[in-house]
Formats: structure tokens, C-alpha cells, sequence
């Protein structure tokens, strides 16, 4: 059934989602639960024909797969009419919008690079892909992946564990963008060896970071002095990315967040460049960018609002005086 230097099996491996290997006398399946209900089908099957027939060929897995309406498995690729940022086994990942892939020129073109705009436009994603893609081509030696700890809505004194299993949950968006281009067991080793470090950012201060890719999250939770701190943290032959979304700011004082002052501090400083992403750019579920615009369009009006009540307040101010 297998044929001959197991041609057939490796031939179902390619149409098949999950993977499929032999063992002895033991095929092995693995994968999600789905498709290895498919993947079993397919294979009672192929026994089937194999005791009917004495032999099995291309042709008869081609039949098999038609018959069980199993779908071939083709190389996964993100539709993108952009350039690659990087591939991963089989899998392409590339900006999917034009405000993407200037997110994505900017960072492999300057040193310093802000990617401000809403959930789900990839701000985080892309810096992690190219941070990643780099690091494997040599070019730096580190990956510092950093997120200020603000706490909303639940004190971290009240989350069991260590300081290290209280902060673990802040940093799960930063984690699950890893797992997706390092096999988990090479994560870890690079975690362990701290290679590729993933840290508060107030274990930044007093450091130096040569020859490293500096990721500072959700940097609209950070105060101006923090700010200074994580970007003045870089060193020789190193690059950061800094994202944020204004609208998110937990700070207590929304206006004192580090993102709104940076703007105005660095926006004429060479090599530093600000990339502003939009609900057009948002790559999540269609809905999360219409609930974005919706937000979008209520913030304009309450600030609308705020302002006509100032202007009517000053005319009654006026009249009175009058």
C-alpha cells in the first residue's frame, strides 16, 4: 500500500492535512481532530482497494481522495500582491494591505519605526515576522520583545503565582506570534538561553542592547520617562519597533501616555519613522473593522460634542458678562 520506497505514502502527505507517517507496522496520524477523521477514511480505503487489487498506484490514492471528497492539500500561501516578509514550512507570510507593507518597508529601512493604529491591522505581527526573518538571516544576534505591565481592571496581587506566571498572561499575543514561525521546541531553547527574551519593560532600565531587535507593545501604556528609557535602551548595529494603539491607552491619564508625546518629540529626527495604520489595514475577522470604524465615528462625535458644549459655554459667558 505504501509503494514502493514508500512513494505513496509520501505523495498522500502532500494532499493530506494532516501528517501522516509509518511506523513498522503502524501508520501514525496527527493533527486536528477534522482532519484526521478524513485522513482515516482516506486510508480505510486505500487498505480496501490494496486487498482487492494486490497493489496500489498514484492514480488509485487520486481516486480514493475524489471518492472520500477529501480536498488535496496545496502549499498554504497568505494571498498578498506584496513582497514576502517570511516563510515558514510551506506557509508565505506577507503584508495583506498598502498600509502593511509601508509598515513593512519602514521597518527594514529605519532604525527606529512606530506602527500606530487599531487591533488587528498587523502592528505586532509584522515587527515579530521581520524580527524573526532577520534574526534567522544573521543579522542580529537578538530578539527583546518588551510590554509595559498596566494593569486594567485586575491587580496583579490578586493573579497566583510568581512574578513570572502573574506577568506571563501580558505577553501571550507576543508568544503566539512566535510559536507561528519557531517550532515550539526551538521557542523554548531560545527562550531558555535567552536569545530570544521576552520581558516587563521595566526590566529594561540600566541595560544596553547591542546588535539586537528591540519590540516595545502596546507602547501607549507607557509614560514619557518610559519611553525615553526603552528607547534610549539601544545600542550598536541594533533596530526597534515600537506599537500602539491610542485608542487603548489604560494609563490613568490618557494624556500622559509616552505614544501621544512621542509624536511631537521625534516626528523630525532622522532615521525615526512613523507609520499610521487604519481600519482599511485591519486583517482579523471583517467585522473587527467595521467595530473599529464604529469607534471611530463615536470618538469624532463625542469630541464634536465637547466642543460645541465649550463654545456654548463661552456664549453664555459672553451674554452674561453683556
Amino acid at each position: 500500500m505504501l509503494g514502493p520506497s514508500d512513494e505513496n505514502l509520501r505523495y498522500l502527505q502532500k494532499r493530506l492535512t494532516s501528517k501522516v507517517t509509518a511506523r513498522r507496522e503502524k501508520i501514525l496520524i496527527r493533527g486536528f481532530s477534522p482532519e484526521n477523521a478524513d485522513a482515516i477514511e482516506v486510508l480505510t480505503e486505500m487498505i480496501g482497494v490494496t486487498r482487492r487489487k494486490g497493489s496500489l498506484s498514484i492514480n488509485d490514492i487520486d481516486t480514493v481522495l475524489r471518492l472520500t471528497g477529501t480536498m488535496e492539500k496545496e502549499p498554504v500561501v497568505e494571498p498578498s500582491q506584496y513582497s514576502p516578509m517570511f516563510r515558514a514550512g510551506d506557509r508565505v507570510y506577507a503584508p495583506r494591505s498598502q498600509g502593511q507593507e509601508r509598515y513593512f518597508d519602514a521597518i527594514r529601512n529605519h532604525d527606529i519605526t512606530f506602527g500606530i493604529g487599531p487591533a488587528g491591522t498587523g502592528k505586532t505581527f509584522i515587527a515579530v515576522a521581520v524580527a524573526v526573518s532577520q534574526f534567522v538571516s544573521g543579522v542580529y544576534d537578538r530578539i527583546i520583545l518588551v510590554r509595559p505591565v498596566v494593569e486594567a481592571g485586575e491587580s496583579l496581587g490578586f493573579l497566583p503565582g510568581d512574578v513570572r506566571e502573574k506577568v506571563d498572561p501580558y505577553f501571550r499575543p507576543l508568544y503566539d506570534s512566535l510559536m507561528k514561525m519557531i517550532p515550539a521546541e526551538r521557542l523554548r531553547k531560545l527562550l531558555d538561553r535567552s536569545v530570544i527574551e521576552v520581558a516587563p519593560l521595566a526590566y529594561m532600565r540600566g541595560r544596553t542592547l547591542d546588535n539586537a531587535f528591540l519590540i516595545l507593545d502596546e507602547a501607549q501604556n507607557t509614560s514619557a520617562m518610559q519611553m525615553k528609557m526603552f528607547l534610549t535602551r539601544m545600542g550598536e548595529r541594533s533596530k526597534a519597533v515600537i506599537t500602539g494603539d491610542l485608542s487603548q491607552i489604560d494609563l490613568p491619564n490618557k494624556s500622559g501616555s509616552g505614544l501621544l508625546a512621542v509624536q511631537d518629540i521625534l516626528k523630525d529626527v532622522d532615521g525615526v519613522k512613523f507609520i499610521y495604520l487604519t481600519a482599511s489595514d485591519v486583517v482579523r475577522h471583517p467585522l473587527v473593522a467595521r467595530i473599529v470604524n464604529a469607534y471611530e465615528i463615536h470618538s469624532k462625535n463625542e469630541l464634536n460634542s465637547d466642543i460645541k458644549t465649550e463654545q456654548d459655554e463661552r456664549t453664555e459667558e459672553e451674554d452674561s458678562s453683556n
